[in-house]
């Protein structure tokens, strides 16, 4: 089965190194790091997580997702490095498109970009995000940055994102470029995967739910002129159930992303990841 795994919070109590090499010792496909690159203190946006909308403790603990997932590339060679998500309408797109591109190309080609538009209204807009048509400036960044990504000279020119003629190196190792896949369950998801995406990453999912997306990409990619099967979707937040990882992979996932629980050290990230491989991968 094609199973990756997620970090959990904190994430950095486990180094990204530490945490990546032994995911691939233990055959993992792919490792995945979330962001929040901050947490406001005063707000009023629930948190969509839990049924009381708080926010729990450990959520403020994220790592820099790029960081990690570098420093996990440079200890390992197969496992595939995912953001899962990242926060696209809190970067600049001039400046994540070079991040990407160097991470892709120096881990060899193995870097997935999950993208978000974000739920924490305060935190998008603190960080220069239009939160109510995020969606849509996420859009743009990543149509900007696919033309820095393939062309030798690229411009663009939208409502968010707008530069005249710019070199930008270096080149992802992957062509055209590292697959976009698209988190969330928001009413216009597939429309969106197929327009510009690669693939959709769904968490708060059921196995019925994924085989009715699945039905609907492939409906839409073939309208689109698209194959289907360039379409992926990959499940993220899942428990290390060897039956449920199963039953998500015949309803049609490419990969099911299982989380393990918090570990305070190298030692206890160790056996908890030899217990999830036991558990889905043995």
């Amino acid at each position: 089965m094609t199973i990756g795994v997620s970090t959990p919070l904190p994430a950095y109590n486990v180094s990204a190194a530490f945490m990546a090499s032994k995911a691939e010792e233990l055959r993992f496909e792919s490792i995945w790091y979330a962001e929040h690159p901050v947490i406001p203190i005063n707000m009023t946006t629930r948190f969509p997580g839990s049924p009381d909308g708080v926010m729990p403790d450990n959520y403020n603990h994220f790592a820099d997702p790029f960081i990690a997932l570098a420093q996990a590339s440079g200890v390992t060679s197969k496992i595939k490095l995912g953001t899962g998500i990242t926060l696209i309408p809190e970067r600049n797109p001039l400046v994540l498109a070079k991040a990407i591109a160097t991470l892709d190309l120096f881990s060899g080609g193995r870097f997935i970009l999950g993208v978000g538009a974000g739920w924490l209204r305060e935190e998008t807009e603190m960080l220069g995000g239009d939160f109510d048509h995020r969606w849509t400036q996420t859009r743009e960044s990543i149509l900007a940055m696919k033309e820095m990504w393939t062309k030798d000279e690229a411009e663009f020119h939208g409502r968010y994102y707008d530069f005249p003629p710019v070199r930008v190196y270096p080149k992802p190792a992957q062509k055209p470029h590292p697959p976009v896949i698209l988190g969330g369950m928001a009413r216009n998801v597939f429309k969106r995967v197929i327009a510009w995406g690669d693939g959709w990453l769904p968490n708060l999912v059921t196995p019925a739910q994924v085989e009715a997306g699945r039905t609907t990409l492939d409906q839409l990619a073939r309208e689109a002129g698209r194959d289907p099967a360039s379409i992926s979707i990959s499940v993220h937040g899942q428990p290390p159930d060897r039956a449920l990882a199963r039953s998500f992979l015949d309803a049609g996932a490419d990969r099911v992303i299982v989380k393990p629980e918090l570990a305070e050290d190298e030692a206890s990230m160790a056996r908890e990841l030899e217990r999830m491989a036991d558990a889905v991968l043995r």
